[in-house]
């Protein structure tokens, strides 16, 4: 792959488009002072390359994809492994994984289905800036 993803970094795949998981980004950066994420679009090259790379398919924008040790993470699962990840209060998350992820993902599909008309889509994706940009694997 033509980006180099240190080994010691996790990398977070989202819909460029949609306002819910740009948010989703901006809530995240903040929060991840040990800057141990990066972040791609899923419509980016190096986000289908990765995809690729995952056996996950490249034609279905619906998820947030977490690549972490070499393994990939989906829907609620990415969700809440992040969310433990960042502590503190969003630790309270944690405890929801032991839900069935069918149950989790049904959710997780319901808000997915119906992000664009809840929050908006942008017309390009998401453009980092400043001190974040280097982040950023598109």
């Amino acid at each position: 792959m033509a980006t180099e993803i240190p080994d010691d970094k996790a990398v977070i795949l989202f819909d460029g488009v949609c306002n819910l998981c740009s948010g989703f980004v901006q809530f995240v950066l903040p929060r991840d002072t040990e800057e141990k994420y990066r972040f791609a679009s899923l419509q980016s090259d190096v986000g289908q390359a990765l995809l690729r790379e995952h056996g996950l398919p490249t034609d279905e924008l619906e998820s947030v994809v977490l690549i972490e040790d070499g393994n990939s993470y989906v829907k609620s699962t990415a969700v809440i492994r992040i969310a433990a990840d960042l502590g503190g209060p969003y630790r309270l998350l944690s405890p929801f994984r032991y839900l069935p992820r069918a149950l989790r993902d049904r959710v997780y599909d319901f808000v997915a289905d119906h992000r664009y008309g809840w929050f908006g889509k942008k017309d390009r994706c998401l453009m980092p800036s400043g001190d974040v940009q280097s982040r950023f694997l598109d």
